[in-house]
């Protein structure tokens, strides 16, 4: 075998063990929560299970819990006769709960809660490691700054239509203050708050209003987004704005003529400011025959340079190649880790009331499952430490709320059982429960497979379009 080829296949290797590490560290960590509340409770145990279905493995330890890996990795369960009979789903227990003592309201809700409970502390402490170790940022999404306005967008059909940024009068420079009264401090966040906003025009088409500061004025700007690309998101068409840094600059190139040199930092273009990549391949494309005044600062010192006359595109020409590549900056950054925490609290809340509002534009196809968990990790362990961290975090705060709604067959459903028993004065009858979470359980079955199918094929579009992009690369 080729070795390139076994280097390949280890480092695929390695990577999904440790994206089997984190996923399942996830549902680990919230099943013991579970685990530790009830032995603290005094509340029999009957099995430990990462995942549903037959056992992988499994062994009765010396404590008289049955601990295994189950075939289904959707999940897993504590097994607790007194509390819950989820025999379908969780199957039989050995121990009769008619045959153990009865568990107070307040010790349910604890274990109930407590998987939730662990996941957020769990999270916290790594968002402590994070904190303590620095996160690396990149300036292109540590703004909200305006850097480009694009002409166009390419709707999902492959159509284009006016910009809805442009229509709207947005400009280069500009920053965006909030997005329909919520505020926003990165492009992460503006690109979330705009996706999950509901506002309608009178017409029912979508609607947003930024809040932007032009120059020390702060004023609102009504926008009217589309649904573009391939997953039909509101986009209104713009790129963040971060300082544009020379990274190199090849030998006989237009911008080595011009003088451009690693390290420079290009401040304008004529009178216009350089806020991003796009905005200066447009304008060095815009009147070919017109030398430019760059005006670029450089140790401290800010000096201009004449690029020349470029060469006239052919028609159909994808763009013109000066010669010269970018860094967008990069810096170390120490959140604290209640704001770690903080974030993705809020995005998994603003996430819940998009899908439950009427007006708003997010379905089930927008959202991941496991394939597209596995994807979202793996991505995170190319990217290094500190990544793999912050999805993890969002992992387990994604998990942690979701299994609190109230929702039979999640920790908020068995919750709501035992709040309507206590209500009612005895608990519900149990033919009744077993038939509701087993319903429950189907269908969050069928909800997953709806979501993985939307998850693979976003994986295959995208391997798509990687192998068209190294193709055009490849070509002479």
């Amino acid at each position: 075998m080729p070795p390139h080829l076994i280097h390949a296949l280890l480092g695929n290797a390695w990577t999904g063990l440790l994206v089997l590490i984190f996923f399942g560290g996830t549902i680990f960590v919230h099943e013991l929560g579970h685990f530790l509340a009830a032995r603290r409770c005094g509340v029999k145990v009957d099995r430990f299970s990462i995942g549903f279905g037959p056992a992988i493995w499994s062994r009765r330890g010396r404590d008289g819990v049955e601990y295994r890996v189950s075939w289904i990795p959707l999940g897993g369960y504590v097994l607790l006769p007194q509390l819950a009979d989820l025999g379908p789903i969780e199957g039989k227990a050995t121990s009769e709960a008619s045959q153990l003592p009865p568990v107070g309201y307040a010790a349910k809700m604890f274990v109930f809660v407590a998987g939730a409970g662990l996941q957020i502390v769990f999270a916290f402490a790594l968002a402590c490691i994070i904190w303590a170790i620095g996160m690396p940022e990149s300036n292109e999404y540590e703004t909200t700054r305006i850097g480009y306005i694009r002409p166009t967008l390419e709707m999902a059909d492959g159509t284009k239509v006016p910009s809805p940024a442009g229509q709207a009068g947005l400009q280069a420079g500009d920053v965006i203050e909030e997005v329909d009264g919520r505020k926003v401090t990165n492009w992460l966040e503006l690109t979330t708050v705009l996706g999950t906003s509901s506002g309608r025009d009178q017409h029912g088409e979508p609607r947003a209003v930024f809040t932007i500061d032009r120059g020390g004025r702060v004023f609102e700007v009504p926008v009217f987004p589309r649904l573009a690309g391939d997953e039909r998101m509101r986009q209104v068409g713009i790129t963040s704005g971060f300082a544009l840094i020379v990274a190199g600059v090849d030998k006989g190139s237009l911008a080595a003529r011009a003088g451009f040199r690693p390290g420079d930092e290009i401040l304008r273009f004529d009178a216009s400011p350089m806020l991003s990549g796009e905005a200066f391949e447009e304008y060095l494309t815009a009147a070919p025959a017109q030398p430019i005044a760059a005006r670029v600062r450089r140790a401290g010192q800010e000096i201009t340079l004449t690029i020349p006359p470029r060469p006239v595109l052919p028609p159909g020409g994808s763009g013109y190649d000066p010669g010269l590549s970018f860094s967008t900056g990069r810096h170390l950054t120490h959140p604290s880790p209640f704001a770690q925490v903080r974030a993705p609290v809020m995005m998994t809340l603003r996430t819940l009331e998009s899908l439950l509002n009427p007006h708003s534009d997010i379905g089930l196809s927008k959202m991941s499952g496991p394939v597209g968990i596995v994807r979202m990790l793996s991505s995170g362990i190319e990217a290094g430490l500190a990544a793999i961290l912050t999805l993890t975090i969002l992992l387990n705060v994604n998990l942690a709320i979701l299994n609190l709604l109230p929702i039979p067959v999640l920790d908020g459903g068995q919750m709501l059982f035992a709040t309507i028993g206590r209500l009612r004065g005895r608990a519900l009858p149990m033919n009744f429960i077993v038939t509701v979470q087993s319903t429950f359980f189907f269908l969050l079955i069928s909800m997953f497979i709806y979501v993985t199918f939307f998850d693979v094929r976003r994986w295959k579009r995208d391997i798509q379009s990687d192998r068209a992009a190294a193709a055009e690369v490849q070509k002479p």
